[in-house]
């Protein structure tokens, strides 16, 4: 990926690597920066532009690493600031940019910010740096408010001298408050730091969450939510004064020679995300739209006409996902009767049908692979990788399964470390006789990048042969995109001049557009020149 200021990251694509999971250079089980700068060139090999990488912060990993107890650092389990230069250089010489995580609402319990606040007196300098209260009742003993964590329970945690302290996910991520002008300095020096080490840009954990209404008012809800209600000035939810915290981020973006590049994990409501992406504040956000989608014609053209023509309004480009570190696997969801997100908080209720999944996985590929904008692939999503909903429960470690009384299983099942060759575990993720973090399924012999690339028809040879198209095709280096009428259940438009994208959502085969040859199919196309249900082909207009 080239400096933003060509513009060339409005059709980026990007590389999630959940560092922890990628590939594990020591053996100790637990992925690593030596284990990624190995694999780098399997990744400048598949065509990607960038790589986002986890927070890879010391953290106690309390939530995955997303408590973040030294912004300046690398987690020793990860390796040192030494190893991330390394592998910034490394990277930039194969032509692939660095994007970090930056976790911007809470810091981890143990960061020495949230240590001296515990040791200092309530109304200190100390404590204004994050959201502390008195709590209601004769004797302060019930929570300032009635908000709700992510990851269950009540938001508010109280101190051995009576305060609460506010924390939106676990009782280890104390909220910072971004109305002290100390926060908002520190982190513009944090960005700075990094970007002077030559990374590129950052992904925005909760971005919409940072600001919180000063008079912390009850929100009358049973449960926590991640949006907000249509029409609510909600408290803690993407709330105006965000803003100008980003204004000034971008300014110190633009301040480096070729820009860098901003992603915000923004959840809004629809119509919202656009003022993130005004021309003064961030670049681009993920579409959560149209991840949550089902795989379902009508539902996925609203969702890509809405992401567009909302985007448009401010200049910036769209942005499309199918899977991440917090959702469960999509060959796994797009398995099941219904083919949204089902949250992967939840248990799950249906079986899998794989085979259906991976189908419809190869469809939606190559569909989000032709739409206009930038789009992110998971680590995994290139080997067909499912959900491992069956981990003992002895293994698993995401914050929501023991904050839920062992209710709720979380969302380890995605975030399993990957299979590279052989076959038995740990599948070349590390030395071998190494034990992963995570257990594999044995069956993911058949998945390895190994396996995958011995087979032609394999999910990784479609997502290379298609990242290479994308870059080569001069249809799809542009924005230029129009609908095309088409069967009922099926998706058809037009890139640039001559290249026409047709997705098959239907029960049935469907006729394919005259005077048009395929350039690549998700699945085999029938003998007669039909496109099968859930199949998605390029062609080219003779």
């Amino acid at each position: 990926m080239s400096n933003p200021s060509d513009g060339s990251w409005r059709s980026a694509v990007i590389y999630q690597v959940y560092i922890r999971s990628f590939a594990d250079g020591d053996g100790d089980g637990v992925g690593d920066i030596a284990g990624l700068r190995s694999r780098l060139p399997y990744l400048a090999d598949l065509g990607v532009d960038a790589i986002w990488i986890n927070p890879w912060y010391p953290s106690p990993l309390a939530d995955g690493g997303y408590d973040v107890a030294d912004y300046r650092d690398i987690h020793p389990a990860f390796g040192t600031l030494d190893d991330a230069e390394r592998l910034i250089t490394e990277a930039h010489d194969l032509g692939l940019r660095v994007i970090l995580d930056i976790v911007p609402n809470h810091t981890s319990d143990q960061h020495v910010w949230f240590q001296q606040a515990l040791a200092a007196a309530p109304g200190s300098p100390e404590r204004e740096r994050y959201v502390f209260r008195d709590g209601q009742g004769e004797d302060g003993s019930l929570p300032p408010n009635d908000w709700h964590a992510a990851f269950g329970g009540p938001a508010w945690s109280r101190t051995p001298d009576g305060q609460w302290y506010l924390h939106l996910f676990a009782p280890e991520q104390p909220d910072l408050n971004w109305d002290n002008p100390e926060v908002r300095a520190v982190f513009e020096s944090i960005l700075r730091f990094w970007f002077d080490l030559g990374v590129d840009g950052f992904r925005i954990d909760v971005a919409h969450g940072m600001v919180k209404d000063p008079a912390l008012p009850d929100l009358g809800l049973p449960e926590f939510r991640v949006l907000a209600e249509e029409g609510q000035d909600h408290p803690h939810w993407d709330r105006d004064g965000i803003h100008g915290i980003f204004r000034s981020w971008r300014a110190i973006a633009d301040s480096y020679a070729g820009r860098r590049l901003f992603v915000a994990e923004a959840h809004v409501r629809p119509g919202r995300l656009a003022d993130y992406l005004r021309p003064d504040e961030l670049h681009t956000a993920f579409n959560f739209d149209f991840l949550k989608c089902p795989l379902e014609a009508d539902e996925l053209r609203e969702v890509i006409d809405r992401s567009m023509s909302d985007l448009a309004a401010v200049g910036a480009p769209a942005t499309w996902v199918l899977s991440n570190h917090d959702e469960t696997r999509h060959v796994t969801r797009y398995g099941r009767a219904y083919t949204g997100v089902t949250a992967p908080l939840r248990n799950r209720h249906q079986p899998t049908d794989l085979a259906l999944g991976t189908r419809r996985a190869r469809a939606a590929a190559l569909l989000m692979l032709a739409l206009p904008g930038g789009a992110y692939i998971y680590q995994g999503e290139e080997l067909g990788l499912y959900e491992v909903e069956d981990l003992p429960e002895e293994v698993l470690q995401d914050p929501t399964w023991e904050r839920s009384g062992h209710t709720l299983r979380g969302r380890d099942g995605c975030r399993v470390p990957l299979p590279w060759s052989g076959d038995t575990p740990p599948f070349g993720f590390g030395p071998p006789g190494s034990t992963p973090w995570l257990p594999q399924p044995r069956d993911w012999k058949a998945y390895t990048a190994e396996a995958n690339q011995a087979d032609p028809a394999s999910m990784l040879h479609l997502y290379r042969s298609a990242l290479s198209l994308r870059r080569a095709h001069a249809g799809l280096s542009g924005e230029e995109f129009r609908w095309l009428d088409g069967p009922q259940g099926t998706l058809l438009f037009e890139r640039g001049h001559g290249l026409l994208c047709a997705v098959n959502l239907s029960h049935r085969s469907v006729r394919l557009p005259e005077a048009c040859s395929p350039l690549i199919a998700s699945g085999p196309l029938d003998k007669d020149g039909l496109l099968p249900s859930d199949t998605t082909v390029w062609l080219r207009r003779d």
